[in-house]
């Protein structure tokens, strides 16, 4: 692979129909990144569903965090998520009224609310979580663990990457 993928071209178009000048290894990133998160939300659509049939896709993501990070304030999820506080309200709600989460007294404050994953919503997730490890596990299978290892290291790298510039 040491050829020389950076084309600085005049800024014609290559026959390929892509400009002279186009970084093909920033080019086949993102093209690899759109399949990838087109996958992802048909993914968390479906994924959703198997936990309960009138859950949202973005509430999936909810659910995870909830489960990994313990209870929250609303308004500390909605800056996890990037998204605002009427957002968060009415994804947090929808998962309330199925029985999903639920809101208690912040121990370390009384005024402030917690909201945290129920029994339920906690079995559920687990049994679509433990599906989808397993699928990954399958469609990977032909994968070297290490290659795997590697995979979830630059995932990680990236994301933080990218907290890093939103923060």
């Amino acid at each position: 692979m040491g050829a020389d993928v950076h084309n600085t071209g005049t800024g014609d178009t290559a026959a390929d129909g892509e400009p002279t000048g186009v970084d093909h290894v920033f080019l086949a990133l993102e093209r690899e990144l759109a399949v990838f998160l087109r996958r992802a939300r048909a993914s968390s659509g479906e994924l959703a569903r198997e936990v309960h049939p009138d859950l949202e896709p973005s509430a999936y993501g909810l659910l995870l965090r909830l489960a990994d990070a313990g209870a929250q304030r609303a308004t500390e999820l909605a800056g996890f998520f990037g998204v605002g506080k009427a957002t968060m309200s009415r994804q947090l709600h929808a998962l309330e009224k199925l029985g999903l989460v639920a809101r208690e007294p912040d121990p370390a404050d009384g005024r402030a609310v917690l909201v945290r994953i129920t029994d339920e919503g906690r079995a559920r997730f687990t049994r679509v979580r433990n599906g989808r490890r397993a699928q990954y596990a399958r469609r990977l299978a032909s994968w070297d663990r290490g290659e795997v290892s590697e995979l979830a290291r630059l995932l990680h790298r990236l994301n933080a990457e990218q907290e890093g510039e939103e923060g």
